[in-house]
């Protein structure tokens, strides 16, 4: 069984982390457990953080625990304003919503009020500026893969996962179905991994392998394009 797991030892030499906000609704143990073998592969240690675990306070502190590379397997859409323009991108935490918490966060317009649909309850959302503003500490080097809607439609959320200490970003552009999601990351995991691509030759393989959302066209990016012509080691720093 995997669970959540206390703020783990930063001295390994290469650490990634699987964060499944999505667990609590849709949960794919299969897409854990071969996401986890391949990371483990190429010499990653891995933590786990699933569905409750995955609250306002976990976003603050993850920049703290000092990984490498972070696949969020979160749900995450676009926030208007009024007259229907896109304002900016929000990534979903499974923390109830409520208009008493996170006070200083909600004035300054750092979190949001975000639901899947009106089937499902309001959680708290973060915004690029729940990045830069109230994120602890920096990351170092780390390698950010998104699983969630249009995370690189606007590059909002991308710019302050880089202004934060990030090395790449990789998101799709638009809506994704979950199913296609979870088969096309574990195509770039081991095009990254095991293969050892660069991340455009990774991306343009999983592209080629898995095709766009059959759905809604969706296609995998990454950020910034200076990026694309490094590995996961290169990206890093570290050799595994």
């Amino acid at each position: 069984m995997f669970s959540g797991c206390s703020v783990p030892s930063p001295n390994h030499e290469a650490r990634a982390a699987i964060v499944d906000q999505l667990y609590s609704l849709q949960p794919n143990q299969a897409f854990i457990e071969e996401v986890t073998q391949e990371l483990k592969a190429y010499g990653f240690e891995v933590d786990l953080y699933q569905g409750d675990d995955v609250t306002v306070d976990f976003y603050r502190q993850l920049s703290n625990y000092k990984y490498d590379l972070i696949i969020f397997r979160a749900h995450s859409g676009l926030l208007g304003s009024e007259g229907g323009t896109i304002k900016r991108t929000c990534l979903f935490t499974n923390e109830p919503y409520s208009q008493t918490k996170h006070i200083a966060e909600q004035l300054s317009d750092q979190l949001a009020k975000a639901r899947i649909d009106e089937n499902h309850p309001w959680v708290f959302g973060i915004g690029d500026e729940f990045v830069t503003q109230s994120m602890e500490g920096q990351f170092n080097n780390t390698v950010i893969i998104m699983m969630g809607c249009s995370c690189l439609y606007l590059d909002d959320l991308a710019q302050a996962f880089i202004e934060r200490g990030a090395s790449a970003y990789l998101a799709w552009n638009a809506t994704v179905e979950l199913d296609y999601v979870d088969r096309a990351i574990v195509s770039l995991v081991k095009n990254l991994c095991s293969e050892r691509l660069t991340v455009k030759k990774a991306v343009d393989l999983t592209m080629a392998t898995e095709g766009p959302d059959p759905k809604h066209g969706a296609v995998l990016e990454y950020y910034p394009r200076g990026s694309g012509s490094k590995t996961i080691g290169e990206l890093i720093g570290k050799r595994t």
